[in-house]
């Protein structure tokens, strides 16, 4: 197979008109998309030397490679589609590695192909396959689907590949990546020789070019590269924090932020479960995306962050790859990923279309430098700044209220006379006020973060709370309560930093502690007037220490004084009491009512 290497396609190509090498039915498709320019990639396929031939593209993320593979393969099936005299087997197949991203190809060629009135059908594992051979059986001009379903379909005669024309890898690496050589091969063997074969792929490594050779013919290699450097729309942020506190620093991200739509990529599904939990209750409309879901919860989950309804996605790396979700403005990387690849992946789904994004690291602050390797890995430039605070985001809310756009414009007809009504009713300042707090109100609480280097305080009794009062949360060892999630609780309900809180007794169903006598009215104000922060909890005034749990709950007695307990003598006047499963006892006890016999030492010489 003779590859041919382009140059920069800013050299190569001369400046055209916009769409002028693409089939009108598809010109027609992408300007009224609002498309003003095509994308490096998208030109590179209509170069008028690639018509018929063979392709093997490298990309990176975000370049529009979905729209170029529709825009390449049209010459090739166009023509007969518009044959109303043909059999209908599909003249195209498009190969993608997983359902998510086999559903977005088909979305992106509804439009692409709404002019030709093209059919189009997808095969996807987690679908009805009945629902699919269906329509197959009615005719289908462009299928769309993941290697194991397709091949399925080809054993069982659902699917007939005689009159493909072209066929398309999409993330060629990920699908060799994720096992999928074999059912590749079985495919691309039952197709017809004389066809255009696709590569496109982020990355070409070994694999890559070992399955071109085999089944391209005279194909030319592409390698499009921006003029700007890799990801150079997306703002890499590294945030250390201590390691007990990286989910309070992404809640604190994404407050500051705000983003209209944001992911967060976990490494595990267990890690998903717990972060997607913590963000709903705290107030963020949250969705999670995982393995373990079923295909139509992960088309529902995606479907509730694209339509507004869900503004946070918390997904593992199954949504890493080719997932477009419109104006995600921020990406939160709450594990670091396995390798700079995946790294990329995640990031990408930010920042694509020349529009701007943050990819924030969440970073334990013993694994900096793994970070550090993993961003070199990457090429991308990081920047270490300290997590937003909550005065930092206070600031931001402050600032934003005071450019809501209800306060941009007068009052119309309608609205006229409730405003003069609350006018009369009350003052400008009660007013103010009011839309403060409601404001206020559906905001998440802030977290409060150590800074890093910061050390703990001794543990021990504190002087200063001598006279401290107590407050009981309801939260304790039944509901796994532990001092790193509930001291930060404790001090956002209350408005207070952590030097306020002293002793924490964690008890079955609650948790006591103190507060310093300075704060303690503050505190229980702020508390009364505002309730706990976590919607699920609730937090009451003890007043002096409880020995005794609350009703309801088991009784544990509370620390014993170890001063007054003093050390046990160890027993000289004879051995071990005979224990079950003591050998040390058994061995004593060896003779039956008889003492084991003394050793006699011979005094020294």
């Amino acid at each position: 197979m003779a590859y041919l290497e382009t140059a920069p396609l800013k050299k190569d190509l001369p400046p055209m008109p916009p769409f002028e090498r693409a089939e009108p039915a598809l010109a027609a498709a992408i300007t009224r998309r609002g498309y003003t320019k095509l994308t490096p990639v998208q030109n590179a396929v209509l170069d008028d030397r690639l018509i018929d031939r063979d392709l093997l593209v490298s990309a990176q993320t975000g370049s529009g490679k979905t729209v170029a593979f529709g825009l390449a393969f049209g010459p090739s099936i166009l023509p007969a589609m518009f044959d109303k005299a043909r059999e209908r087997p599909p003249l195209a197949l498009i190969i993608a590695p997983t359902r998510e991203l086999a559903l977005q190809v088909r979305r992106e060629f509804e439009w692409l192909y709404e002019d030709a009135k093209a059919s189009i059908c997808s095969c996807v594992g987690g679908m009805d396959p009945r629902d699919e051979r269906r329509a197959l059986a009615r005719g289908a001009d462009i299928v769309v689907g993941t290697p194991g379903r397709l091949r399925d379909h080809i054993t069982r005669g659902s699917l007939d590949l005689s009159r493909l024309r072209a066929v398309v890898l999409d993330e060629a690496d990920e699908m060799l990546d994720l096992g999928f050589r074999e059912d590749l091969e079985f495919i691309l063997d039952a197709a017809p020789v004389e066809r255009r074969t696709l590569m496109f792929s982020a990355t070409l490594p070994r694999e890559v070019t070992a399955l071109a050779k085999r089944f391209q013919h005279d194909a030319e290699r592409i390698s499009v590269h921006s003029e700007k450097s890799q990801h150079a729309d997306i703002e890499y942020v590294g945030h250390a924090v201590l390691p007990n506190e990286r989910e309070n620093a992404i809640i604190n991200i994404l407050r500051y932020h705000d983003a209209s739509r944001s992911i967060v990529f976990c490494g595990t599904r267990e890690h998903v479960k717990r972060l997607t939990s913590r963000l709903a209750n705290r107030g963020f409309s949250t969705v999670a995306l995982s393995g373990e879901f079923t295909q139509s919860e992960r088309s529902h989950a995606l479907q509730s962050i694209r339509d507004g309804r869900a503004r946070i996605c918390v997904a593992t790396d199954v949504a890493a790859r080719g997932i477009d979700l419109p104006e995600l403005d921020l990406v939160v990387h709450a594990d670091l990923p396995v390798n700079p690849e995946t790294l990329l992946h995640r990031s990408g789904r930010t920042g694509r279309a020349g529009r701007k994004g943050v990819c924030a690291l969440v970073v334990a602050s013993n694994r900096q430098r793994s970070a550090e390797r993993l961003v070199r890995g990457a090429k991308v430039k990081l920047t270490w700044a300290a997590p937003p605070s909550a005065s930092d985001i206070a600031r931001l809310d402050h600032a934003r209220l005071l450019q809501s756009p209800f306060l941009q414009e007068s009052p119309d007809g309608d609205e006229r006379a409730p405003v003069d009504a609350l006018l009369d009713a009350f003052s400008a300042e009660q007013i103010a006020a009011a839309f403060y707090r409601l404001s206020k109100s559906g905001l998440p609480a802030a977290e409060e973060l150590s800074e890093i280097g910061e050390r703990e305080q001794k543990k021990g009794p504190r002087r200063d709370f001598e006279d401290g009062e107590w407050f009981s949360i309801s939260a304790g060892r039944k509901q796994k309560a532990e001092p790193r999630w509930v001291l930060p609780v404790i001090c956002k309900s209350g408005g207070i930093d952590r030097k306020s809180v002293g002793s924490i007794s964690i008890r079955e169903t609650e948790t006591l502690f103190e507060i310093h006598p300075d704060k303690a009215s503050l505190f229980w104000q702020t508390v009364s007037e505002q309730g706990c922060v976590e919607r699920a909890l609730t937090i009451q005034h003890v007043g002096e220490f409880r020995d005794q749990p609350s009703p309801g709950a088991s009784p544990i007695p509370a620390r014993p004084d170890k001063s007054r307990h003093k050390k046990r003598k160890p027993r000289r006047d004879g051995p071990p009491a005979r224990r079950s499963g003591d050998k040390q006892g058994k061995k004593a006890g060896k003779r039956s009512g008889s003492a084991p016999k003394a050793r006699s030492r011979k005094p020294k010489s």
